[in-house]
């Protein structure tokens, strides 16, 4: 018990706990500091908490002060009304409201408000166990000394009882002095002597009835009256037994935890001292480096100051000798001196050849000089304006300057971001992020299977750009991503997780081809051969004309140019959702070849062309293993048979299948397994399926799309063929 004086402190008096009361909070405050808190927030009358007056007879109004003798103590109901409301008004509260508004109380442990209802710490438990712990404390530091009786007269002699009713210590003789025989005080049951009374068991705040229960969703004591108020109705409560149980069991087990691994403790210890030392080291360092630095700012500056005061001094000389030859001039204007003295002597020359030989160059020097003097102007300005300094732009980042932060978290551009044959990953700072000098990106399975510890993720340090490439990813699984940023101040933190379904097969990659069956004049096929467009031409024209008298309708077909014979295989498309009518699909090759060398029109004088009531099933009781299999597309609309499977041929006729319609997603899957002889359609963002239907396999089978109308179908462009940077998960390095 030596070292547990800390755990006894109350965070607000800093002494050992007096009366502890235990917050909503779960943390402890001693009654009389909760209320002056109160009283400091304004809920508490000047009165204070009326259920402090003490009780005891060593505190009768015999033996108080005489101050406190003259008080007037409050009426039985006044003090019922107060415990009930809170402690008295406070502000804000009108008396008489209907719905009181509800005490928060300022928890110094946790630095939170804390509600604690209307009748404010009236409503809250004591807390006799800590109260219980902080006696044997005190008793085990002061083990020998006496406790003295309260009532003797000095000197008092060592109490050898103590009354929880009467809430005092008493020696013998006091004892039967304050519990005569035949009095109900009689029947005070004694106990040893103490500093602290509390009551024998612990009781409602509400009914004053003993606990018994505790109820698991409020997380509180109740009493049998509490049990079956509307409060707890539907609540789950237990006996107190059961909870005293479960937590004791619940502590003696994290204790023996903590107890069986003191070396870790103690190895934890002297790493956190390590990094306390490590700490102070680095930090002085800090404090070197930025003072050295604001010291090469300071040099900068003086080095600048120097430069720009030089520059003013010679400016300031070179005026100062412009200005003095200029008064010289004028100088030697003044009568007498000079150049007028020199030019009144050549005046009296009275020869004439020599006064004009002499009076050329001096008439010359004298019009300047009258020049000069009629459009006087100083040589140079006395004004400095050009040497001032706009340091508006070097004080703002003066005073920005900070220490360097780093990056916020990354925000993952989830409409670029997506998983085909590889997985492309996209993001980007937000807009006042600290620069990143490069990236982290994390990604681990969410389906693979379970291992012990924490959940192992693959890591690829050092990442240029923010975009990047994740190569060879597994097949039908699930992976999560995120990333994070880095400068010098270190590593940000993480974007949000984002996960990404892989295609259930191996993709598929192929280009279009149109040398099969594809008419020029109607279907117009990329330059890359990843996008066809069909083009409604005149028979559909003529049949928008002539809706009841009949028309011809062609259907239009165009191939990949590759075909499968194992295995399992995906591909993804997406389709215009203004076509009119588009069937995707597969089909074997030499059947395909056959309906294009006679494929015949559709006729019919209301013929909604293989509109997809069949939804590319109508045909599936003719045979088991047809060798089409297509999804309809029609006007953003997909549509579905009844049945389990589906399939149609090129030319299908209405069946009499229910069918169903569902939106066109942005992208189509399909996956074909080979073996099986089966055909999946899937949302290609969800990859929820859509439809299954049988294919004859005996044959190479080949992608096919048809067209009845105006359409456009664009095959998802595989994202190895993107110039991004590559990341190969299995050279990653998997993380603890």
């Amino acid at each position: 018990m030596k070292n547990m004086e800390k755990e006894l402190l109350c965070p607000v008096c800093q002494e050992m706990y007096k009366q502890p009361l235990v917050l909503p909070c779960a943390h402890n405050v001693c009654q009389a500091c909760a209320r002056e808190l109160l009283g400091q927030q304004g809920y508490i009358g000047p009165g204070g908490d009326p259920s402090s007056e003490p009780t005891s007879p060593a505190s009768t109004p015999s033996t108080r002060s005489p101050r406190l003798s003259r008080r007037t103590l409050p009426k039985p109901d006044r003090l019922d009304r107060l415990l009930k409301s809170g402690f008295g008004t406070y502000p804000g509260r009108k008396r008489g409201a209907l719905h009181p508004q509800v005490i928060m109380f300022p928890c110094p442990a946790c630095q939170g408000d804390v509600e604690l209802g209307e009748r404010g710490l009236a409503g809250l438990f004591r807390n006799l166990t800590l109260e219980r712990v902080v006696e044997r404390y005190r008793q085990s530091v002061s083990a020998g000394g006496a406790i003295p009786c309260q009532l003797c007269k000095p000197p008092p002699l060592d109490a050898t009882k103590g009354c929880t009713e009467c809430r005092a210590t008493f020696c013998n003789e006091c004892f039967k002095l304050f519990h005569p025989w035949g009095t109900q005080k009689a029947q005070h049951e004694p106990t040893l002597p103490t500093l602290s009374f509390r009551p024998k068991g612990l009781m409602c705040p509400d009914h004053k009835e003993e606990v018994t229960h505790y109820c698991k969703t409020c997380q509180r004591l109740v009493c049998q009256l509490c049990r079956v108020r509307r409060t707890h109705g539907g609540h789950k409560i237990t006996p107190v037994l059961s909870a005293y149980q479960a937590l004791k069991d619940k502590l003696t087990k994290s204790l023996t935890y903590i107890l069986g691994n003191q070396d870790t403790v103690q190895t934890q210890i002297c790493e956190l001292e390590e990094t306390v030392r490590h700490t102070e080291v680095s930090g002085q360092q800090a404090k070197e480096e930025v003072s050295q630095l604001v010291r090469g700012l300071g040099a900068v500056l003086d080095e600048k100051r120097a430069s720009l005061l030089q520059a003013i001094e010679e400016c300031q000389q070179e005026r100062l000798a412009r200005l003095s030859a200029q008064i010289q001039e004028h100088r030697s204007l003044l009568d007498g001196s000079g150049l007028v003295g020199y030019a009144q002597e050549v005046l009296k020359e009275t020869d004439q050849p020599c006064f004009v030989q002499a009076a050329k160059q001096l008439h010359n020097r004298i019009a300047r000089a009258t020049e000069a003097l009629q459009t006087f102007r100083p040589a140079a300005g006395s004004s400095f304006r050009h040497c001032q300094l706009d340091v508006g732009r070097e004080m703002k980042l003066l005073t920005e300057l900070n220490f360097l932060q780093v990056p916020e978290a990354p925000v993952i551009d989830t409409q670029r971001t997506f998983a085909y044959d590889q997985i492309f990953l996209c993001w980007r700072l937000p807009p006042h992020s600290p620069p990143a000098w490069h990236y982290t990106i994390e990604f681990r399975r969410t389906d693979a299977p379970a291992q012990p510890g924490p959940a192992r993720w693959q890591r690829r340090e050092e990442v240029r750009g923010t975009s990047a490439l994740l190569e060879n990813p597994d097949t039908g699984s699930v992976y999560v991503l995120r990333v994070r940023g880095c400068n010098k101040a270190g590593y940000g933190e993480y974007s949000e997780d984002v996960h990404l379904h892989t295609p259930p097969a191996p993709v598929l990659h192929f280009f279009l081809d149109g040398r099969w069956g594809a008419s020029r004049e109607r279907l117009a096929i990329s330059k890359d051969q990843r996008a066809v467009r069909s083009v409604p031409g005149l028979p559909l024209l003529l049949a928008a004309e002539r809706l009841l008298t009949g028309c011809h309708l062609s259907v239009d077909v165009v191939l990949g140019d590759v075909a499968v014979t194992q295995g399992r295989s995906y591909w993804a498309c997406a389709v215009d959702p203004a076509s009119y009518l588009v069937k995707v699909g597969v089909g074997l090759e030499s059947k395909l070849q056959e309906s294009f060398q006679g494929a015949p029109d559709v006729i019919s004088p209301r013929y909604d062309p293989d509109s997809g009531h069949d939804s590319g099933a109508e045909d599936a009781t003719v045979e088991a293993s047809p060798p089409f299999a297509f999804l309809t597309i029609g006007m953003g609309k997909i549509l579905l048979g009844s049945g389990a499977s589906s399939n149609a041929g090129l030319t299908g006729r209405d069946g009499p299948a229910v069918s169903c319609t569902v939106p066109l997603p942005p992208r189509l899957g399909i996956c074909l397994d080979y073996e099986r002889g089966r055909v999946s359609f899937l949302d290609a963002v969800s990859f929820r399926g859509l439809l299954e239907c049988p294919l004859d396999c005996s044959g190479p089978v080949c992608p096919a799309f048809c067209f009845i109308g105006g359409g456009a179908v664009q095959l998802q462009e595989p994202v190895g063929t993107k110039p991004e940077r590559k990341v190969t998960i299995g050279g990653f390095a998997k993380l603890d």
